[in-house]
């Protein structure tokens, strides 16, 4: 369980983080960003510091709790150290699993999906069907308002072109669809069609059918089929973990100025946060994670939704 945070109370928080950064540069590698966190990665593990309102927040992570307890004593021993005038306390949680964590608490996500705008009937029923015939695999489909949100950035960014990276039931195909101008065409992958079939009753139900081409097989090679022109105007990725990454790059690469990509489930349950998890699709998580934030190509927002959403848009 190697996460934990500690929220020291001063008001001098932004000094004492540049002072902490600045001190353990000596024995550890060290970075202050542009936006005033400090980093701080010892052997064992990191720590993340932040200024807040209320203090300074501290944030370490390692991959086991004996690592853990190592970078928590080495930074809270200095921090108190060249601090000693003040009298800090440095009070860490218990440790804890990334995918512990709450991202969003039941009552907040009933908040939210109770205060967008409803899903109509054809909605509704593929999300029921979808209930009924897929059982747990059905926490694959996007939330509610995970749709409108879809629905909503597509009409945002005028799309005629639009392409999905995997389809499951269909949902956020035909949330994507709704918002795309007359005319529009929208490209979704998918392995199978075990589940593609039960949205398809309801892309025509909604009217919709015309604008939806589905392709069936591996995602990549169907990327990669298309013109390498800066054609699409929005993507959605939500498809197997381990290819984020052969995805983002095929669709950057044909997206256009101003295009944008939604990525999905971007925390992977809070286990990105947490080194302890190294599995396949959790490298590849935090790996593109990183990468997108520095891509100079695009301008980027991870957002907390649901899972995790990030807006990547191309400049």
């Amino acid at each position: 369980m190697p996460l934990s945070t500690a929220l020291v109370t001063t008001d001098r928080p932004a000094r004492y983080l540049k002072q902490l950064v600045s001190h353990l540069g000596h024995k550890a590698t060290t970075q202050l960003s542009r936006d005033g966190r400090g980093t701080v990665t010892l052997g064992s593990g990191t720590c993340v510091l932040t200024a807040t309102p209320d203090g300074l927040s501290l944030t370490a992570t390692a991959a086991d709790t004996e690592a853990l307890v190592r970078v928590q004593d080495v930074v809270a021993r200095h921090l108190v150290r060249f601090t000693a005038q003040e009298d800090l306390s440095v009070d860490w949680t218990e440790p804890a699993a990334g995918e512990d964590l709450e991202i969003l608490d039941a009552a907040v996500g009933d908040y939210l999906l109770s205060h967008c705008t409803p899903p109509d009937e054809v909605l509704q029923e593929l999300a029921v069907t979808t209930r009924e015939a897929t059982g747990n695999a059905s926490r694959m489909q996007v939330s509610h308002d995970q749709g409108a949100l879809l629905t909503m950035l597509t009409r945002l960014v005028g799309a005629r072109f639009a392409v999905e990276v995997g389809t499951f039931t269909g949902y956020s195909t035909l949330c994507i669809a709704r918002g795309m101008a007359d005319g529009g065409r929208l490209i979704t992958c998918d392995v199978s069609d075990q589940w593609t079939l039960i949205g398809r009753p309801s892309w025509e139900r909604a009217g919709m059918a015309d604008r939806i081409d589905l392709k069936l097989g591996p995602a990549v090679e169907t990327l990669r089929a298309l013109p390498d022109e800066p054609l699409i105007d929005i993507a959605f990725i939500d498809a197997d973990k381990a290819n984020y990454p052969a995805y983002y790059e095929e669709i950057v690469t044909r997206l256009r100025p101003g295009g944008l990509v939604v990525l999905d489930n971007v925390f992977l349950g809070g286990r990105v946060f947490d080194p302890a998890y190294q599995g396949q699709d959790h490298l590849a998580m935090r790996r593109l994670n990183d990468f997108i934030a520095g891509d100079e190509r695009m301008e980027s927002v991870m957002l907390p939704v649901r899972d995790g959403v990030t807006l990547a848009r191309k400049r």
